[in-house]
């Protein structure tokens, strides 16, 4: 399959990514035509294709990459997940200066690890409009999950439009792509089940906090085409199986701005592995990822064909493909699911403070914003790790006597989220791990949540965290800011870390968007709202009015970027910079 032909000197192939193996390897960057919608339109590409090339490391190999910039401006790629010097990481203004026009930079850097990764520009949109591709990183021993047949499922989003011009629209109109605002066939509705007055007063509170109940997705179909392996779902990419054969998937969530839920009808999902590391594996029918995720799962198909479905978290469209017995056979493609609305647990947390699975509290009273005002003036010396909690160092989590056993669950918003960049605080938290998320709740189908992942294994670090730091992830809708603690990048200092310590981040969702977070050069430990060790990632979407904690041992000197991994979140102020000195 390729792309349509244009006036660009070169025609992009989609939906074959070739398998690069080795120690050295040669990626070109340049512009190309492709054609998704029936417009065509000039991509970002790798190698004159989209996916990039797949490339397949050997755990403790030591890997050479060229990469040449035939683009007529700055470009870069950074390798998601790999655990490298700072120097490779490939972030402009934090780790090196860029890939200038016509110049090669060559990556070095030895593989200390296993699993599925991917790698993506880290310049400007360039991302969106198609640089992105699969690592496959092959334990040295051979896979320790046998599988007949192994393939990469990378889920993208592609649009016509300039991503720039987009970023604009919503800042002018944070709901410019929503296709599901309540509309007055809603009310009405709403008027015959539960009355006049209740249907009022829910549209009354939605109003006066001037959110929508539908704001899952900044972008939706009305601007996305949604891509399997760089396909669309009318091209129908296919993997072949032999019935019986145990079939390994490596789903990467590769899009610039788009959550997936993703179900093969007909099949169990067994999820071996999140963000190239190795869990207890657990069967489900449906998992969520956002951005930035992975995670491999086993099937083993039997009949004919199965449709692998990845429907958007907005419900407004999907990217599919088949899982056949052989080229051209079709399984049905299911109905998008209907779209729920964000409940008042989504929007202001729980009332409880135990959080383990605490139900969302409908408060309709709760009206403005969702926050009360509380004494700040402790959050300067508490907040940020500011105490001095050096003592605890070598203890590990036997010692529950320890106040940093467990993660704090004392709400310390910061004073600079009292501005225009904040348009809602959060001050009863939902901590449950349990919660699928809006749209997947009592559907039916067993879905896979952050509780059911453990990581074979264990932590990495046994010892408990020395300090704690609290970060709240924020926003205005209105007026499209993103940021964190109120303050975006721009304006932000770097969080600074001691080599060698281990630290608790505690990140807490003020906003009612899922914000999935990674963090370069160090893996981000989950933990329970209780201080157990969960499981091992290196990107964690945090949900709406969600608290949750990680510990991090900063074992990784340099500078690092910290970030939501939707593009627009990320752009519009959602990043920081760690220095590891």
């Amino acid at each position: 399959m390729s792309g349509m032909y244009g006036t660009v000197n070169q025609v992009t192939t989609t939906g074959i990514a070739p398998v690069l193996t080795g120690t050295e390897f040669h990626l070109t960057i340049s512009e190309a035509m492709v054609n998704f919608t029936g417009s065509p339109r000039i991509a970002t590409v790798i190698n004159g294709m989209i996916p990039a090339p797949t490339l397949q490391f050997r755990e403790g190999d030591e890997v050479t990459i060229h990469v040449k910039n035939d683009l007529s401006e700055d470009t870069s790629i950074h390798w998601h997940g790999i655990i490298l010097p700072f120097q490779m990481d490939g972030v402009p203004g934090i780790s090196f200066r860029g890939i200038p026009p016509g110049e090669t930079f060559t990556y070095k850097f030895k593989l200390e690890q296993t699993g599925t990764y991917w790698y993506h520009s880290h310049s400007g949109m360039q991302e969106q409009t198609g640089m992105y591709g699969a690592i496959k990183v092959v334990p040295r021993n051979g896979e320790r999950i046998k599988a007949q047949r192994d393939y990469v499922v990378q889920l993208s989003d592609w649009t016509d439009e300039d991503p720039m011009r987009i970023y604009a629209k919503l800042k002018s109109e944070s709901g410019y792509y929503n296709y599901n605002k309540p509309t007055v066939i809603d009310f009405f509705r709403d008027v015959a089940n539960d009355g006049l007055k209740s249907a009022y007063e829910k549209r009354a509170m939605w109003n006066e906090m001037r959110m929508s109940p539908t704001d899952l997705s900044d972008l939706s179909a009305q601007t996305l085409t949604y891509l399997m392996n760089g396909t669309t779902p009318a091209g129908n990419w296919t993997g072949l199986f032999t019935p019986g054969e145990r079939v390994r998937l490596r789903f990467i969530n590769g899009a610039g701005n788009t959550f997936y839920d993703v179900r093969i009808p007909g099949l169990k999902l067994t999820v071996v592995q999140t963000d190239g590391v190795d869990v207890h594996p657990v069967t489900v029918d449906e998992f969520r990822f956002g951005p930035g995720e992975t995670y491999d799962v086993i099937v083993t198909p039997k009949n004919d064909a199965y449709t692998v479905f990845a429907q958007t978290m907005d419900r407004t469209g999907y990217a599919r493909g088949t899982l056949a017995t052989q080229n051209g056979l079709e399984a049905p493609v299911p109905e998008v699911d209907k779209i729920q609305w964000l409940s008042m647990g989504d929007m202001m947390g729980s009332m409880s403070h135990e959080g383990h699975g605490a139900a969302p509290v409908n408060v309709s009273e709760h009206a403005g914003h969702g926050s009360m005002q509380m004494d700040h003036s402790m959050h300067g010396q508490m907040n940020h790790g500011a105490m001095d909690h050096s003592m605890h160092g070598g203890m590990n989590h036997a010692d529950h006597t320890n106040p940093l056993a467990k993660p704090s669950t004392t709400v310390r918003h910061a004073r600079t989220e009292y501005g225009v960049s904040t348009d809602m605080r959060v001050d009863m938290p939902r901590t449950n791990l349990d919660d699928p998320g809006v749209g997947l709740r009592g559907n039916g189908r067993k879905v896979l949540t952050l509780a059911d992942l453990k990581t074979i294994g264990g932590p990495l670090d046994k010892r408990l965290p020395s300090r704690e730091l609290e970060f709240h992830l924020t926003g205005n809708m209105e007026r499209y800011m993103w940021s964190i603690d109120g303050v975006s990048f721009g304006d932000s200092t770097p969080v600074s870390l001691k080599y060698g310590e281990r630290v608790r981040v505690i990140l807490h969702n003020d906003t009612m968007m899922t914000h999935p977070m990674h963090m370069h050069g160090l893996w981000s430990e989950l933990e329970t709202p209780d201080g157990q060790f969960q499981v091992r990632k290196h990107t964690i979407a945090v949900q709406p009015a969600q608290r949750i904690s990680y510990l991090v041992t900063a074992d990784a000197l340099g500078r690092w970027a910290w970030h939501c991994h939707l593009a627009m979140h990320m752009d519009g102020g959602m990043f920081r910079e760690v220095v590891v000195s």
